[in-house]
């Protein structure tokens, strides 16, 4: 794994299996994104059985088995969803198509994991609201930030320990590298990705909800913008938001694609979580000028000054909690309900955004795209 390739993130860790060989069996199907060798690491690691892969086009199904041997080639999509032995399937499509595949992996019979974002239109969430309920069917989400992150787990561990009281404030920095010339024409699509704020923003919504333990929450504002790269008019290379949880905790994040050449990483990301008792700080991929490692957790409580790097000493239990819950029907993982609101949120944010690139300044960037 590149440090400097954010989309081909794929960590890998020990693997602490759930299951048999052969006892939860799962495909990938449509590989647009990296992100599809992290989801089936995690799941490999808890002891899932990686059956088919199917794409389009061949050189990304070869690729993608010279990391998996031993997977076999599906000529179609249909190969995969007539599987009785298939239970899941895995998928990093493009983020417009991500929600219509959904629907025909939940409709076969078998549960949906995509790669963030979930959707890039609300149409698309309802229907697979729709869907969910009317199948029993599992859509779940790789908010990779928080679930396959090592300080983003140890985080959860101390609030919920008590570390650090009621959590009130949830701050996050989620700044990438762009790479342009290593993007695929899709990545620039306004259509397709769904803007900033859909996309890399549903990690950080993802996140505050979980953290601060929200039911529900508002998007007060956000803003969006085109700072540093007019070559490419339909990015949005910034954004921001602010809302508040229906427990009254908030949240400030920011996302971007502006990370300079001379970070040794694909990007800074941090969380900072204020609770009424103390505060955690997470420098999840580097600490700048001082360690290329990351995975570092800072935490002040009423005890003292604490810090900690926990790579290799954590894991990432969702991957095994989600082929549990596949298998019993069960909801440990993750809700149904909380994976959807943060899908929702970020989709409202996105479209309620003011735009701040120069000749669209203060429009919300429905209205640019609308052309009014």
């Amino acid at each position: 794994m590149s440090r400097k390739d954010g989309m081909n993130y794929a960590p890998k860790h020990e693997a602490k299996v759930v299951v048999q060989p052969g006892e939860f069996v799962f495909a990938a199907a449509a590989l647009d994104h990296g992100h599809i060798y992290g989801m089936c690491n995690g799941l490999v690691e808890a002891g899932g059985t990686l059956k088919w892969v199917y794409d389009p086009d061949p050189a990304k199904v070869e690729a993608f088995v010279g990391t998996f041997p031993g997977v076999n080639t599906a000529g179609s999509l249909d190969e995969i969803l007539a599987d009785p032995e298939v239970r899941l399937v895995a998928s990093a499509a493009i983020p417009a198509k991500r929600g219509p595949l959904g629907l025909q992996v939940m409709n076969s019979g078998k549960d949906y994991f995509t790669d963030k974002a979930p959707f890039t239109s609300l149409a698309q969430l309802e229907a697979a609201e729709a869907c969910a309920a009317e199948t029993g069917r599992k859509y779940m989400v790789y908010y990779s930030e928080r679930l396959h992150v090592e300080s983003a787990v140890y985080a959860d561990e101390l609030i919920r320990a008590g570390k650090i009281g009621r959590v009130v404030q949830v701050m996050g920095t989620g700044p990438h590298r762009l790479n342009a010339a290593g993007r695929p024409d899709w990545f620039f699509r306004r259509e397709d990705y769904g803007g900033i704020l859909c996309d890399i923003g549903s990690h950080q919504i993802e996140q505050f909800l979980h953290y601060a333990g929200c039911k529900s929450a508002t998007v007060l504002h956000s803003k969006v913008g085109n700072y540093h790269s007019p070559e490419y008019p339909e990015l949005e290379d910034f954004g921001d938001a602010t809302l508040v949880g229906d427990n009254g905790a908030t949240q400030y994040f920011r996302v971007d694609w502006l990370t300079p050449k001379g970070l040794g990483t694909w990007g800074d990301g941090r969380t900072v979580i204020l609770g009424t008792e103390g505060y955690i700080e997470l420098r999840k991929y580097t600490d700048v000028a001082k360690s290329d490692s990351g995975d570092h957790v800072f935490w002040v409580d009423a005890e003292g000054e604490h810090y900690e790097q926990v790579s290799g000493k954590v894991g990432c239990p969702f991957f095994g909690q989600l082929i549990l819950d596949c298998l019993h029907r069960t909801e440990n993982a993750m809700t149904q309900e909380h994976a959807f609101l943060a899908a929702r949120l970020c989709l409202e944010a996105q479209e309620m955004a003011v735009n701040l690139t120069p000749d669209t300044l203060r429009k919300p960037a429905a209205e640019v795209r609308s052309g009014r």
